[in-house]
């Protein structure tokens, strides 16, 4: 699902423009690293306030809100209940989020896989045990997460998009099968994919802002940009701004220390 299509005419990647009138801020993989998130919309929004205040400004997140992190339900909370007062706020549905809802619908023999990726702590942080669900009879314990699950996250998370395209860039959670037009893209590889994408130089006819790849710096190539910074790893959360011709960086660390990139 394409959230939305905003353009501001033919794309180009060498010298890639937003949508008119709006500022957008792209967040990626937080993991539960709820600490990290409260961190950089505080910045995000002091940067925001400190700018020109007529564009409309934005916040999307990249997907993988969840899981290894300690307060999966807490960041889910906080983005679906609106970040920051007066943004608009998108958020993609990152592989992590996709393999929940694929228990939430009762998917037999994930469990045990997903507990072994950030499951655990997921569960944790809404109240659960992940070896006293073991324990029990594979249905009963998927009964059980949907129980412990609050109907509106689970509504949100069913919400979240695919991408979302904002002028010449296009947001998605880990990347696009290259050579394959946009609307064809599958929402397997939009939410899991790294090669052949990773490694590909070609033009996209967009400039693709991604998560997904954990990578100890910001990736910016001529076709793409991957911004998971890798909170749960390397304590590391990262935005990229866009706004017109402008884009820059913000990033928050777990010794509070933060980043801004022109």
């Amino acid at each position: 699902m394409i959230l939305q299509r905003w353009r501001s005419g033919p794309a180009k990647t060498a010298a890639a423009v937003g949508a008119p009138g709006h500022r957008a801020y792209a967040i990626g993989d937080i993991h539960g690293r709820l600490d990290l998130l409260e961190g950089l919309l505080q910045r995000i929004d002091a940067d925001h306030r400190a700018r020109d205040g007529s564009a409309r400004p934005l916040l999307v997140f990249l997907g993988d809100l969840i899981d290894r992190g300690p307060h999966s339900r807490q960041v889910v909370e906080r983005v679906r209940s609106g970040a920051l007062p007066g943004f608009r706020t998108l958020a993609l549905l990152g592989n992590h989020e996709e393999v929940l809802l694929r228990l939430l619908d009762g998917e037999a023999g994930l469990l045990r896989q997903w507990l072994g990726f950030g499951g655990v702590e997921c569960l944790a942080s809404y109240g659960l045990d992940a070896p006293a669900l073991l324990a029990l009879p594979q249905q009963q314990a998927l009964q059980r997460i949907g129980q412990a699950i609050p109907p509106e996250h689970q509504a949100f998370l069913r919400e979240m998009g695919d991408s979302f395209r904002f002028g010449d860039y296009l947001f998605v959670h880990a990347g696009i099968r290259p050579g394959v037009p946009l609307e064809q893209q599958s929402p397997v590889d939009l939410r899991w994919i790294r090669q052949p994408f990773l490694g590909d130089r070609r033009e996209h006819g967009v400039l693709v802002v991604h998560g997904h790849t954990i990578a100890r710096k910001i990736d910016e190539q001529a076709n793409r940009i991957g911004i998971d910074t890798g909170a749960f790893h390397h304590g590391v959360l990262t935005a990229v701004a866009i706004e017109g011709e402008e884009r820059w960086f913000l990033q928050q660390g777990e010794d509070g220390s933060s980043a801004r990139t022109p």
